[in-house]
């Protein structure tokens, strides 16, 4: 999930030219910046992390750096963010910056400021809620990553559920669009290291709700090497216009 977030803030960033705010509240921005390099560059993230890349690869490394040099995303990766807190300094981002879009991962690792919550579900609540008052008050879309619930991983033949988010009452309620990721084909050993930088899966992400417009799934492919999602929709026939 965060792979799929940073391509869109890396999109955003660099083909719209608008400002991205970033909260990682668990990877480091160092951590982030070198996914964005592996991924912008189309270089296995392993090998660049351990040192062992082809003389060919620097040049690609090299574009990619210098493009990423001049991106306007701001990256806040201090940990244990109150909502309060995560607030203040997006707002005071979003002045020097101009953000136009905000991503939050994730919203389980953020704390709740209410006094009153007798347990997480409501702590949740009171940290979606904040979140959304945000997105209003600012006026910009905000990502917001979020965990699944174990009990998914114990029946992996069917698709998940908005229910599966952890402590899903309020976010279900707040979120305008929720996506869910998985992969249709959950019988296949992919969930180890790349084995070549071209090495994809197919990956579907369901569009669970969308407060002004369609339901349904986003057929992606994932390059495990690099990192990146691609849009795997292929063009039919009836797709092309008359003559072409």
């Amino acid at each position: 999930k965060t792979s799929l977030a940073m391509n869109i803030a890396e999109h955003v960033a660099l083909e719209q030219n608008e400002p991205v705010g970033v909260f990682s509240l668990e990877m480091t921005a160092e951590s982030l910046i070198l996914r964005m390099l592996c991924c912008r560059a189309r270089i296995n993230l392993r090998a660049v992390r351990d040192g062992f890349f082809a003389e060919r690869d620097f040049p690609r490394i090299t574009q990619a750096a210098t493009e990423l040099a001049k991106a306007p995303i701001v990256i806040d990766d201090t940990p244990g963010l109150s909502v309060l807190q995560l607030r203040a300094r997006a707002r005071r981002m979003s002045q020097q910056h101009g953000i136009k879009l905000f991503v939050i991962d994730y919203l389980q690792l953020l704390n709740s400021t209410a006094r009153r919550a007798e347990n997480r579900q409501q702590e949740i609540s009171d940290i979606s809620s904040g979140v959304k008052a945000l997105a209003k008050e600012l006026s910009v879309p905000v990502i917001v990553l979020s965990q699944l619930n174990r009990e998914l991983e114990k029946d992996k033949s069917r698709k998940p559920r908005m229910s599966d988010l952890r402590e899903s009452g309020a976010i279900e309620q707040d979120a305008d669009l929720i996506g869910l990721l998985y992969k249709p084909s959950q019988g296949d050993d992919d969930d180890g290291p790349a084995q070549s930088e071209q090495e994809s899966i197919g990956v579907n992400m369901l569009i669970a709700k969308q407060r002004n417009g369609p339901t349904g799934d986003v057929n992606l492919t994932f390059f495990k090497g690099f990192t990146r999602f691609e849009n795997a929709a292929k063009v039919s026939e009836e797709d092309v216009p008359a003559g072409v």
